[in-house]
């Protein structure tokens, strides 16, 4: 049987950074990198094409650092007050 392949969807998959990155907060995965155990995706802002980087994808699973999809400003905030009731 083969080995299950780590993050499956994660190229198309949108986020959102809770801190400023590069000048964003919206990202797209455009590619992804497999090297030894580990997966690399390349995020691309949403915003402006040319601002693209690498980074871990287990990274992506830190809701102190990534959101699933893209969020408002308005969103974010209001999930912060719900986590802190």
């Amino acid at each position: 049987m083969p080995k299950k392949q780590k993050f499956p969807h994660l190229v198309g998959s949108r986020w959102t950074a809770q801190q400023t990155t590069w000048g964003w907060r919206h990202f797209q995965v455009v590619n992804r990198k497999n090297e030894d155990q580990w997966v690399f995706a390349e995020m691309v802002a949403a915003c402006d094409p040319s601002v693209r980087f690498w980074l871990n994808a287990k990274q992506l699973k830190d809701r102190a650092l990534w959101h699933a999809g893209w969020q408002s400003l308005q969103e974010m905030e209001a999930e912060e007050l719900e986590e802190l009731e």
